[in-house]
């Protein structure tokens, strides 16, 4: 699945997603407080990942580093659409194999 498709998909699609798939999924759709409640007992690196980046998006800088460190990720430094499309590649490129 592409990225493009990713932000196509409506919640009956994300059912089967990872919690930090879902995540970026309801950030994308404007829904940054799900995307958080969903993240609060996910202590996984990818999970803390993309905490670190809505606690960033947020303009939370201290926090989400900490969310970074536990992710092992450097700080992101980019725009924060960028940072959101390379963590979805990322995942969905993890979630089929490759």
């Amino acid at each position: 699945m592409t990225v493009e498709e990713f932000k196509e998909r409506g919640p009956e699609g994300m059912e089967a997603a990872s919690l930090s798939l879902r995540a970026l999924w309801s950030d994308y759709k404007g829904d940054w407080n799900a995307a958080h409640d969903l993240l609060q007992d996910d202590m996984t690196p990818d999970g803390s990942w993309v905490h670190a980046y809505l606690h960033r998006k947020e303009g939370d800088d201290a926090n989400a580093g900490y969310w970074y460190r536990r992710a092992g990720k450097s700080a992101a430094i980019g725009t924060l659409d960028t940072e959101w499309e390379r963590i979805v590649h990322e995942l969905l490129a993890d979630q089929s194999g490759k």
